[in-house]
Parts: structure tokens; C-alpha cells; sequence
């Protein structure tokens, strides 16, 4: 399975550098320093925020589109995708999103 990083990169938006650079998979329970000091121009429809970078991690709260989102950092999953460390500044909640989840594919510093 091709990860986003991929895809934003034919999108004109470099995500992750060679396969294996991103930073490992952030196990449920694990949060990110705030790292990404890039504008709060961002969105999500319907989002799930996890407690790590995994579908089987629980979730912590919904980002919409209607949310600002301020990003702290990515890692790259056991699912080959890349995700961002989010803080939904609309409604306090702190979680990992799926970059391919976010309109422009999430944050571009490792966590």
C-alpha cells in the first residue's frame, strides 16, 4: 500500500522523504510536541482523532471542517500511512490524524 506522503508528493507537496524516514509508529497513549510552526490554514471533514497512529487506538475526538486544526507533527503508522499529531484548537481535544483524512495531507516536520 503506497503511503500518502506518496500521493502529496504528486500532489506537489512533499510529506516524508524516502520510504523509512518518517519517525516511528506512535503507539496508543502517545502525544507530540508542538513542532510544526506552519499557519492554521487546515481541515477535516469528519475526522477521527486517535490516541496514537493506529485505527486501533481510541479515539479522542471528531475534527470538521469548520475546526481550526493546529498541527504539531507526523509519524508514520504500522498501516504504511502517514498521520499528523493534531490539536483542535475548536474544541481542546489532541489526537492523531490520518494525512490523507486532513485537505493538505498534514503536518511536513517529523515528529
Amino acid at each position: 500500500m503506497a503511503g500518502v506522503g506518496a500521493v502529496a508528493a504528486l500532489a506537489g507537496t512533499l510529506i516524508m522523504g524516502p520510504v523509512g524516514s518518517a519517525q516511528a509508529h506512535a503507539p496508543c497513549g502517545t502525544s507530540a510536541p508542538d513542532g510544526d510552526n506552519s499557519t492554521w490554514v487546515r481541515s477535516a471533514n469528519g475526522a477521527n482523532m486517535r490516541t496514537g497512529s493506529s485505527t486501533s487506538c481510541g479515539i479522542n475526538g471528531v475534527a470538521y471542517s469548520s475546526h481550526r486544526l493546529d498541527y504539531h507533527c507526523y509519524t508514520e503508522g504500522n498501516d504504511g500511512y502517514t498521520w499528523t499529531y493534531v490539536r483542535n484548537d475548536t474544541t481542546g481535544a489532541t489526537g492523531w490524524i490520518r494525512d490523507d483524512l486532513l485537505s493538505d495531507y498534514g503536518s511536513g516536520e517529523p515528529c
